[in-house]
């Protein structure tokens, strides 16, 4: 396993995390299987374990906070609030008022009496940065968080959130969580050079796009990977975008057998390679696949590689633009891009 910085915290975590995102209903794990991802991850020198208040409505982090129990300070705890945690409206969103809320339901979820890492899960446009700010300010002055981050936020509101820092002398924003891998490379074109500007540590969620880097998708097979069943319109070959991930990964897969690689050796490999990456989030749903990720942990991939991937997804290209999280609500909602 490799070791690096934190940003500029000065922690240091390992260069695979382990993302929870399927611990409960959503990948149908359970608490002993749980349990056993956690210890072989650490056993693998993993240090850094993500979660999110929305991951299975609580189940991820409840989860979480047995496997970890009598190991808490030997871990980089982080978890997230911002998504929607019920029907009442503001259980929800970036305000003073729910994050103080969702943080201490985190805290008794996890069992533990503060996060190493407290994260908004996306930019909320309804909510001031300074509102979320102060309260992130608040929540770290009062020990209940080390430090705080965002997680797929447009280039320019993370630009906005450090000036907003700056002018009311807040905390800021000291991470970023954004998707990328090789089939999603649009971050390298604004929020990348951002963060290492801003010296953001960066925490890379689906390295593996959602399975696609997998090695189990492949031309002829039927996919039938668990994120495909809940998520079919993303794995349709018909799509003129999954046809062009398709395509891809065909060809990628002949890059990674000459070079003698798996292709989650590939995928996790190129994560890992650009300087602005801090750590990749692997998310397995069992121990096969942990071990499988966890073989990647010592992968430096060589310029020919990274040459010959580039001849294929080229820097800062997205294969399916449509399925990105940190899209400028005006380009999704035309009311917001048309004069009143």
């Amino acid at each position: 396993m490799q070791y690096r910085t934190l940003g500029r915290t000065g922690v240091q975590v390992s260069s695979l995390a382990l993302g929870a995102m399927n611990f409960g209903r959503i990948g149908r794990t359970t608490q002993e299987e749980a349990t056993a991802i956690v210890d072989a991850a650490l056993d693998g020198g993993v240090n850094v374990i993500d979660t999110a208040d929305a991951y299975s409505a609580g189940e991820s982090e409840e989860m979480v906070g047995k496997a970890v129990a009598g190991r808490r300070d030997d871990l980089v705890l982080a978890t997230k609030a911002y998504l929607p945690m019920g029907e009442e409206r503001n259980r929800r969103g970036g305000s003073r008022r729910w994050l103080v809320t969702a943080l201490e339901d985190s805290l008794r979820r996890l069992g533990v009496d503060h996060v190493d890492l407290y994260q908004v899960h996306r930019w909320d446009p309804a909510t001031s940065d300074e509102e979320t700010l102060s309260a992130l300010t608040d929540l770290q002055r009062a020990g209940k968080i080390r430090y705080f981050g965002s997680s797929t936020f447009p280039a320019y509101r993370i630009v906005q959130a450090q000036w907003a820092a700056r002018e009311h002398r807040l905390g800021r924003y000291v991470t970023e969580q954004p998707a990328y891998s090789i089939l999603q490379r649009g971050i390298e074109t604004h929020v990348l050079p951002v963060t290492e500007e801003y010296g953001l540590g960066v925490l890379a969620w689906s390295p593996l796009a959602s399975g696609w880097l997998s090695g189990a998708i492949r031309e002829g097979r039927e996919v039938t990977t668990s994120r495909s069943a809940f998520m079919p319109q993303r794995f349709d070959t018909a799509v003129p975008s999954n046809r062009a991930k398709l395509d891809a990964v065909e060809r990628l897969a002949e890059v990674a057998d000459e070079a003698g690689l798996t292709m989650i050796q590939l995928a996790l490999g190129f994560v890992t390679a650009h300087p602005a990456v801090t750590s990749a989030l692997i998310g397995p749903r069992t121990l096969d696949h942990l071990h499988s990720q966890l073989a990647a942990a010592d992968t430096v991939l060589p310029a020919d590689v990274l040459d010959a991937i580039d001849t294929i997804v080229a820097p800062g290209t997205d294969l399916a633009p449509d399925e990105k999280n940190d899209t400028p609500p005006s380009l999704l909602d035309p009311a917001l891009r048309r004069r009143r």
